[in-house]
């Protein structure tokens, strides 16, 4: 799978959410969002698998990927597009029970993270956290933009605190696309906050 351009990943935390996370996922792909991932990982498997399910059917209406963090079972049982995998877990491993077409991406927190995901074939990474985050207040100190100055091999999303204000420095700084959490989660409109988010990256070029 190829990244989507602009490469938005949008990460779900229903905690955040002011509404069910299929009102805002419905939402999204309407504004624009062409990848997300159901991260969720506190949710009895059963009810995250038939939510999944849902999300992936709602995606394919809009052309959106839609992953799952961390659930290979999940990925595989539901055709999802793909698994996002925490720091240290094995892309290798992944890659041989979901297969080549997949797309596997993983956490990093720092450059030997984004070394090691990018040597096992990760097809990118999430660097975190770029800013200081509500959505991750254990995570720290934020690494800041010189972060994504760092060249790497595989390509690397600005994660941590990103959203319409930054999003764009967050490419100018290097970043090949960004994953956002909890502005889109709590966003009233999530349509217009996914256009918004996207209209502030094409002005930047």
């Amino acid at each position: 799978m190829i990244l989507p351009n602009p490469a938005i990943l949008v990460i779900t935390d229903r905690r955040q959410a002011r509404v069910p996370l299929e009102t805002i996922a419905a939402g999204l792909f309407a504004g624009g969002c062409r990848w997300l991932s159901l991260r969720e990982k506190d949710m009895p498997s059963a009810e995250r698998r038939d939510l999944l399910r849902c999300l992936k059917t709602l995606g394919d209406a809009y052309g959106a990927s839609v992953i799952v963090h961390d659930d290979l079972a999940a990925a595989a049982d539901t055709g999802a597009a793909g698994i996002h995998l925490p720091a240290g877990a094995s892309v290798r491993e992944a890659r041989r029970v979901l297969g080549t077409e997949v797309l596997i991406g993983q956490s990093a927190h720092n450059q030997d993270d984004v070394r090691r995901a990018a040597g096992e074939g990760a097809g990118y990474v999430t660097l975190s956290p770029i800013f200081l985050t509500d959505s991750k207040p254990g995570y720290g100190p934020a690494l800041g933009l010189d972060a994504l100055r760092v060249p790497s091999p595989s390509p690397v999303l600005a994660l941590g605190g990103v959203g319409i204000s930054n999003a764009a420095d967050c490419i100018a700084a290097g970043a090949a696309g960004i994953a956002v959490m909890g502005e889109a989660m709590r966003a009233l409109d999530p349509q217009a906050f996914m256009v918004g988010l996207r209209q502030r990256l094409a002005a930047a070029g």
